[in-house]
């Protein structure tokens, strides 16, 4: 009866927590040329079209790619949905789904080393899929009640890798940003990327994409001044967003951004 019981209550947590999800509403961004994009939204519980709600762009890892436009929400998002952060950080939350055989940063990624073997080239234009997500929030702006001064992104792997380029070519349309065990262009960052207040987490035992990524855009960046933060989890591998999303200051620190 007990193991019964217990069951029951472990099939209650994990529907709870699903329908949780729910509240992310699913919808697909097209554009002019007939581009689309899937995406979920999460408005704040209380939302009113009389304020200004700060805006986060999430971007996902490369294992959550698809077109079920579910898979984005696996890892990360989840603390936008905690009740206390709903309650003090009301927010829009904006997360797409990029396709299986795309990516959001410009990058050649060799699969056959580890850690994964990194070239990025940010002199090509933005892959489809970033413009695409950016394209969305600017949209976002001009039809929800978004605080164009507090508009946010943040990413992990494969998303930390697509934030950093998006805050490299559009750094005016952040107020801040966020990057979880991602990599970037390091040379590509000078002054005028400096000036965004950003916060970059890595795992220092990452075996896909090396932590050397993180502390080498971290060196950059302080060649500048940049008003950086950076905190590396000894003993962490890849998942270091279990504990940067987790992290008790993340929230706070960026809702405190204004361009």
């Amino acid at each position: 009866m007990k193991q019964f019981v217990w069951l029951a209550l472990v099939f209650f947590s994990f529907r709870s927590g699903a329908q949780d999800f729910t509240q992310f509403e699913k919808r697909v961004f097209t554009n002019a040329a007939g581009d689309s994009l899937p995406y979920r939204i999460l408005y704040p519980a209380d939302y009113d079209s009389g304020k200004n709600y700060p805006l986060v762009l999430f971007l996902h890892g490369a294992g959550e790619r698809g077109t079920d436009n579910e898979m984005q929400l696996k890892h990360g998002v989840y603390t936008f949905l905690q009740a206390e952060h709903r309650a003090n950080f009301p927010c829009i939350v904006i997360a797409p789904q990029c396709p299986k055989e795309d990516y959001w940063a410009n990058v050649d990624v060799n699969r056959s080393t580890q850690p994964f073997q990194l070239n990025f080239n940010y002199q090509q234009p933005l892959r489809t899929p970033l413009a695409l997500a950016l394209e969305l929030v600017r949209q976002t702006i001009k039809k929800e009640a978004v605080d164009k001064k507090r508009v946010y992104i943040t990413g992990l792997s494969m998303g930390g890798m697509g934030t950093l380029e998006a805050v490299n070519k559009h750094p005016k349309l952040f107020a801040a940003a966020a990057v979880v065990c991602g990599a970037g262009q390091v040379e590509a960052f000078e002054k005028k990327q400096a000036k965004l207040p950003m916060w970059l987490f890595h795992g220092a035992d990452d075996l896909v994409v090396s932590v050397e990524h993180s502390r080498a855009m971290v060196d950059r960046l302080q060649e500048f001044g940049a008003p950086l933060r950076y905190t590396e989890y000894d003993g962490v591998k890849h998942n270091s967003w279990e504990n940067a999303y987790a992290e008790p200051e993340l929230l706070p620190w960026l809702f405190a951004q204004k361009r």
